[in-house]
């Protein structure tokens, strides 16, 4: 069977920013037949992530990144439906998910590997099974939970930067429904900041490429900062953590600023920070949502629970490059491409999503 794919065709440099030429697109086949224990599955979204930059280098600086390898197919977060099952718990027609899925229009996948999905959980939205109802939203409530410390009536400002991120948006909300107080954002446009305060319930938003940062967190945290759910370290961060309180928590989420430098991950902190850090007590341990995957379940039912019931607003950048390509499986694995360049160059507003065969589902479900 022929299908298409997208390979990393060569890498960055550790502290080189991503471009188009570092992906190609090219054709592949998979096997005719499917052995016990497999399906063949068609490939209908997949997720773009910042910290699929750390992929692209041939050390991830992570242990638990596996980097991707020249000439071979990229992967990551994906949805897909299954068109053939040789696995005992796995029909025809059944939707399914994987942290490991190709980045290719079909597979031949181990069905142990593949997690059945209720669409009904999300309204019938899928791709919210990669996003909100999926990793990014067990990162962000598995962060708050585990190490944010946040308690209901204890009166918790949050400050959450990379705001209008996949992650971040969701976290501010939640920081919100699981008892903060006051919940500030952090962002990069007018439009962004306006977006979290007005749709997704911050208190208020900071465009840090205006006005003085440091200014405006005095202002909108008068009693300063308890919880900080970090996305993007840098000088961001160091902001942050010079207006954080005795004993408040730092839940360390993503570095996103320094993903195009060869730093160690987590970065260390400069040195005036890192007394801040540790003469107020405040904790900044890293966070790993894979080693929760035993409350995986029982999270993701309250995700979808706080999405049915309007509690927890959810965004979803689609990339399409409708109409200029006319292959819609082409046009799909292009933009999956285009949207990963431009996390990684920063401009990550809300959960990127590509769509990959438009035709199974409609041009308007996503």
């Amino acid at each position: 069977m022929i299908i298409q794919r997208v390979v990393l065709n060569s890498r960055p440099g550790k502290n080189g920013v991503p471009v188009a030429e570092n992906f190609r697109l090219e054709q592949s086949t998979i096997a005719d037949t499917v052995q016990a224990g497999q399906v063949r599955v068609k490939t209908l979204y997949l997720s773009v992530d910042p910290y699929m930059r750390c992929r692209m280098n041939e050390d991830t600086g992570s242990d638990y990144l596996r980097p991707w390898q020249l000439s071979e197919v990229a992967d990551g977060g994906g949805i897909g439906v299954v068109e053939e099952s040789q696995h005992h718990n796995l029909a025809k027609g059944d939707f399914v998910t994987s942290f490991t899925w190709p980045w290719q229009t079909a597979a031949i996948l181990d069905g142990d590997s593949l997690q059945k999905l209720e669409p009904q959980l999300v309204n019938g939205r899928l791709s919210y099974f990669l996003g909100a109802a999926g990793i990014t939203g067990l990162t962000a409530l598995l962060g708050i939970r585990e190490k944010g410390h946040v308690a209901a009536g204890a009166n918790q400002t949050m400050v959450v930067s990379g705001a209008a991120g996949a992650c971040g948006s969701l976290a501010g909300q939640i920081g919100r429904l699981e008892g903060c107080s006051r919940v500030v954002g952090i962002a990069g446009t007018d439009e962004k900041c306006s977006i979290l305060v007005q749709e997704m319930g911050f208190d208020a938003a900071i465009n840090y490429k205006k006005g003085d940062v440091a200014k405006q967190l005095r202002e909108l945290c008068p009693g300063g900062v308890d919880v900080y759910f970090d996305n993007v370290g840098g000088d961001i961060s160091d902001t942050v953590i010079s207006q954080m309180n005795q004993n408040s928590h730092i839940i360390l989420c993503g570095q996103i600023s320094q993903y195009n430098k060869d730093v160690p991950y987590p970065p260390p902190l400069p040195p005036d920070t890192e007394k801040i850090q540790k003469e107020r007590n405040i904790t900044r341990e890293r966070f790993l949502v894979l080693n929760y995957m035993d409350k995986q379940e029982a999270s993701v039912l309250q995700l979808c629970q706080w999405i049915q019931e309007g509690k927890l607003k959810v965004r979803t950048s689609r990339f399409s490059l409708w109409p200029l390509i006319p292959s819609p499986t082409t046009r799909g694995l292009i933009s999956l491409s285009l949207a990963l360049l431009l996390c990684l160059r920063i401009e990550q507003t809300f959960k990127k999503c590509v769509s990959i065969i438009e035709s199974l589902l409609g041009s308007t479900v996503f």
